[in-house]
């Protein structure tokens, strides 16, 4: 979620363009805001940024690995296709002799 310092920031700075006819009641008005925004956005599904970094680590460490086992499939696959002596076709559809 986010940061309730960020809240009461974006709270201030909102109660901040009341017109002056308002501001008697600026605290009541920030408090309010406050109250909106954090009402708001406990209903959006967010993640921490720290969440984030560690979902953004799985998927690189997974998409390293998909790679490293799709160059093994190549090379099982160029070595089974290609045997001693023999005609087959490749994976390219290129006929090894």
């Amino acid at each position: 979620m986010i940061d309730l310092t960020t809240i009461d920031d974006l709270a201030r700075r909102l109660s901040g363009l009341v017109p002056q006819g308002l501001r008697e009641s600026r605290e009541d008005i920030q408090e309010n805001f406050k109250a909106v925004l954090q009402s708001g956005l406990s209903k959006l599904d967010l993640v921490t940024r720290e969440e984030f970094e560690v979902q953004r680590a799985v998927l690189l460490r997974t998409r390293e690995k998909l790679e490293a086992l799709e160059a093994q499939v190549r090379q099982i696959e160029e070595q089974s296709a290609a045997p001693a002596g023999t005609a087959s076709t490749s994976a390219t559809g290129t006929i090894a002799h």
